[in-house]
């Protein structure tokens, strides 16, 4: 079934809530505003996951109760990383989630992060919550943040750096 509209122009009937055809309106079309999807800190913070800056994880990094984990994957080798942090690649990390459960027993906070902390480390952290969220067991995190800016930001805000290449780094060599 096809309608004409007023100015001659052919339309197809819209389909209702019910699945009935109904005519179109004889206004035209507007486009529907797209869904702006939040790519703001603010909105991670509302799902669970929040974000530290730099100078914060400096500070938080001094604790034992704190994990870093790198999600970046090629880069990491040819880079340097933050000490002590645990390195899992984000192409490989939905598979390990039961690795890294196991690696962070008994830390409170974990702090993930990639080259700019946009899309790898929040996708990981969300990933991650989510697996701790669906988990039998009990888990001590009670946090899981998001390093602003990532590893770059961290190493252009003039931070230390490790270059060595043990996995986990023992964060002694920064």
């Amino acid at each position: 079934v096809k309608y004409t509209h007023s100015r001659g122009a052919m339309c197809k009937p819209r389909q209702t809530k019910r699945g009935q055809e109904s005519p179109p309106s004889s206004s035209p079309a507007r486009p529907r505003p797209r869904p702006r999807t939040p790519r703001r800190p603010e909105t991670m913070a509302r799902k669970g996951v929040s974000y530290v800056t730099a100078a914060q994880l400096v500070s938080m990094a001094r604790d034992p109760r704190v994990a870093i984990i790198d999600v970046r994957d090629e880069e990491r080798i040819c880079d340097a990383h933050i000490a002590g942090s645990h390195h899992y690649a984000s192409d490989g990390f939905a598979d390990r989630l039961p690795e890294i459960a196991e690696a962070t027993r008994g830390k409170e906070t974990l702090v993930f992060h990639c080259a700019l902390s946009q899309v790898r480390g929040p996708s990981c952290a969300r990933m991650f919550l989510d697996y701790l969220s669906e988990a039998k067991e009990e888990s001590a995190v009670k946090s899981i943040t998001v390093l602003e800016r990532g590893f770059n930001g961290w190493e252009l805000s003039g931070r230390a750096v490790c270059r060595c290449k043990d996995a986990p780094c023992k964060g002694v060599c920064s």
